[in-house]
């Protein structure tokens, strides 16, 4: 029988340890087992904490998201059983509802449960939620952080989210609403012109985000970025202004799931990974293809150098796990 980690076991899962000469476990199987709620980052593998990392080493079974990266799951013991339980958009493969109960009967069991998420638990992935529900039935859980898009995101592409001359603050939103819920306080948002505005999940709501965005005041020449496939090799990434926004998130090569950023911090934007899309209007851009001014610390309004932002999208490099 393989053994069970210790029920107060204080941040992460013990690695099991071999059974006695006779069989048996070294210590008695706790009465019911513990939940770990994981941080996977988002896509490069190398994002996970040490504390994460192990707790996915010493877990008896990993219910694991499709945003998490796979290569993680060789980190998993042998005998680990492991569950996809992944939501995509318009492919919810598990019922959030199922996942409450697949958690907690799997705890009941004196397992040590991970369940392993893309980016952070606490934002935007739904772990207050399972949090709530085994809290509920007396099931300890503990929430191990992890790098969560946005910054992922601005790491992987040059952009700081916050920055002296440009941006005081940083707000995240998801551009999916759930069904019934308020639409998003537009006004306030457009309003602080030194804060970055970061949509999760936005590629088809950028539309409506810009649309919104405009309406309410905020100028159309504010800078703008997508972000597709963040911080994995096939991340994808273009800038442009509010105004295009809609028009940008057609592009073909970007992909769900896609980050948008929007504040005057995309213009410091590595360009090589970032390109100005080329198909800005005149009113945009002062004549079609031309891209606004980049910005530096310390020198705004300085122009980028000629033909920097001509380079096609790169790649960042792939790292093993």
């Amino acid at each position: 029988m393989r053994p069970k980690p210790p029920h107060e076991s204080p941040s992460v899962p013990a690695a099991p340890r071999p059974a006695r000469a006779d069989g048996t476990a070294p210590d008695a199987a706790p009465a019911s087992g513990h939940v770990w709620l994981v941080g996977a980052g988002p896509g490069d593998p190398d994002l996970i904490t040490l504390r994460g990392l192990r707790a996915l080493q010493a877990a008896d079974v990993v219910f694991h998201d499709s945003l998490a990266a796979p290569e993680l799951l060789d980190h998993c013991r042998p005998d680990a059983l492991r569950i996809p339980v992944g939501k995509r958009a318009g492919r919810h493969s598990v019922p959030q509802e199922d996942i409450h109960i697949l958690l907690a009967a799997h705890a009941r069991a004196g397992l040590a449960v991970v369940r392993l998420k893309g980016g952070d638990p606490f934002i935007f992935g739904r772990g207050g939620e399972e949090m709530e529900s085994l809290r509920a039935q007396g099931i300890p859980v503990t929430v191990v952080p992890g790098v969560t898009a946005a910054s992922g995101c601005a790491a992987a592409t040059g952009i700081p989210l916050t920055h002296r001359d440009l941006a005081a603050g940083v707000c995240l939103m998801t551009a999916h609403r759930q069904d019934g819920a308020h639409d998003l306080d537009w006004t306030s948002l457009a309003a602080d012109r030194q804060r970055t505005l970061v949509f999760y999940m936005g590629l088809s709501q950028a539309g409506h985000v810009g649309t919104e965005l405009l309406l309410h005041g905020l100028p159309g020449a504010t800078p703008a970025a997508l972000i597709s496939q963040g911080a994995t090799p096939r991340q994808k990434a273009v800038r442009c202004t509010l105004a295009g926004l809609a028009r940008a998130a057609r592009r073909r090569e970007l992909e769900s799931p896609c980050l948008i950023v929007i504040g005057d911090v995309v213009t410091l934007a590595d360009p090589a990974l970032v390109p100005w899309v080329k198909d800005l209007p005149e009113h945009e851009a002062g004549h079609p293809g031309k891209a606004p001014a980049d910005r530096t610390s310390g020198a705004a309004g300085a122009t980028s150098v000629p033909g920097q932002n001509d380079r096609p999208a790169a790649s960042p490099l792939a790292c093993p796990a």
